[in-house]
């Protein structure tokens, strides 16, 4: 009896919809992400937008930014942390689901500002965008490796990426959760 039952109940299901025509997001009330049509941005809660949410005053001059190929060569550096992170096995969980576009636009800003090559900081401050991310202090080694992986690879000295990574350090206390 219970066999014939769920053998009906099989039949039943199997003429009411094939699966491949269930639009499991609806059924489950998933929002689609829409970006913006001028940046390729999924939109974000309004923030106060400031310099200052950069985490670090920008270095004085301009012999960090040529140490770093100028904009082009921190675009270049920008690009490659972030495909190594997104890439890396320690930590690629932590990125995987966030918006690649705007992560590489706000890295390079925040990385443009401090190194003094032009650039404002629109991103939001270093504590509410990491916030509930986890992050434990070897995340932050790893995200350092790969940015000096970046840095090495666009043959910036080892003295300007020291003195870099020294103004970027004092941020993982608003980043490392536990």
């Amino acid at each position: 009896m219970t066999m014939l039952l769920s053998a009906s109940l099989a039949i039943l299901f199997m003429q009411q919809a094939p699966a491949e025509n269930i639009d499991w997001d609806a059924e489950f009330g998933v929002e689609e992400e829409v970006r913006d049509p001028a940046t390729g941005e999924i939109p974000v809660e309004p923030y106060e937008q400031s310099n200052e949410n950069a985490g670090a005053e920008p270095f004085k001059g301009d012999a960090m930014a040529t140490h770093f190929n100028s904009q082009a060569g921190i675009r270049r550096i920008t690009d490659r942390f972030v495909d190594l992170n997104f890439a890396d096995p320690r930590i690629g969980a932590i990125f995987a689901g966030h918006d690649q576009v705007r992560l590489r636009r706000t890295i390079f800003e925040q990385f443009c500002f401090i190194l003094n090559a032009g650039c404002d900081y629109t991103g939001r401050d270093m504590s509410s965008s990491h916030e509930g991310l986890g992050s434990r202090k070897a995340d932050m080694n790893a995200i350092v490796e790969n940015l000096q992986q970046a840095m090495r690879e666009e043959g910036v000295p080892f003295s300007a990426q020291n003195r870099f990574l020294a103004k970027l350090a004092p941020m993982s206390g608003d980043i490392i959760e536990r």
